[in-house]
């Protein structure tokens, strides 16, 4: 059987919460269940809402990722770079071969081929991703620059589908 709340409950609650304690902390100190700290908060008209703490809370979030998000991005592009640098750099070919199964190696002006390709799959990758990840100066207003020429050319088939109507109709 539940026990009645007491004067002494609300007198702890509203104490309690003057001090900043949670609902969850209230119920553990007063040994009640964080139902019973609600109801008595409700009737002493106090409230446990964090909004503005939670809204708070959740924008330094926001930008504590971005700015790692931009730190990323920088960090992909630099590896771009390096990548992008091998494309034409001297390197060294080995493989296992011959009927011993020995190790040769040639060593070459550039890349071959095929490696060249990988490696610009590779740069292409990362600066792609780098870009997602922080858009180039610009970028949005390039894609505001689309929507209105879209907006634009919509508008301007619809007139003149408007006019060719009309001349249709007399």
């Amino acid at each position: 059987m539940r026990e009645p709340i007491t004067d002494a409950d609300r007198e702890q609650v509203r104490r309690l919460h003057t001090e900043g304690k949670t609902r969850n902390q209230i119920a553990r100190e007063i040994g009640r269940s964080g139902s019973t700290v609600s109801k008595i908060a409700k009737a002493l008209d106090l409230s446990f809402e964090r909004g503005p703490e939670v809204v708070a809370a959740t924008d330094a979030r926001r930008v504590d990722l971005a700015t790692r998000r931009q730190q990323f991005a920088e960090r992909l592009h630099e590896s771009a770079e390096r990548l992008h640098a091998q494309l034409f750099a001297p390197c060294t070919v080995g493989a296992f071969g011959g009927k011993d199964n020995e190790w040769s190696q040639v060593d070459l002006d550039r890349p071959q081929f095929a490696d060249q390709r990988q490696i610009l799959a590779g740069v292409s990758i990362a600066v792609d991703k780098s870009l997602k990840l922080a858009p180039a100066e610009g970028g949005q207003g390039a894609e505001d620059v689309r929507s209105m020429l879209g907006t634009l050319g919509e508008v301007l088939a619809d007139a003149f589908a408007d006019d060719e109507g009309a001349d249709d109709g007399g």
